[in-house]
């Protein structure tokens, strides 16, 4: 893993999109997830997604709540599940194009950089 390029991923800000671009590509999502370890692209490619193991349900909670706090920030909203009361889930496309945008691995940087 090159920590400075992940570092550099979650200084950028996710920029607006409301569509009219092409989704990343299969093979331009995976080299971006080389800079974020644990994170997997679905088969459809159209998403990634990553699971944290956590010691309790507040520990859970306080997670998802710096989660909303970063997405709210940039403006970019993944999906969050709380499984159960120790798994959480995170899952991030963007919407407006029916796949993945760079704003997708801005944010799980950022994710990551806020995860117990």
């Amino acid at each position: 893993m090159d920590i400075s390029s992940m570092d550099q991923l979650a200084k950028k800000k996710c920029k607006p999109c409301e569509g009219g671009v092409d989704p990343c590509s299969a093979a331009e999502a995976q080299e971006q997830l080389q800079n974020l370890p644990g994170w997997q692209l679905s088969d459809d490619g159209k998403w990634i997604r990553k699971q944290w193991n956590v010691k309790h349900f507040v520990q859970g909670m306080e997670f998802l709540n710096r989660v909303a706090e970063v997405a709210e920030e940039d403006g970019h909203h993944p999906d969050v599940h709380l499984i159960g009361y120790r798994k959480v889930n995170i899952e991030l496309s963007t919407h407006a194009i029916g796949g993945l945008s760079e704003n997708d691995f801005i944010l799980a940087a950022k994710i990551d950089q806020v995860a117990p």
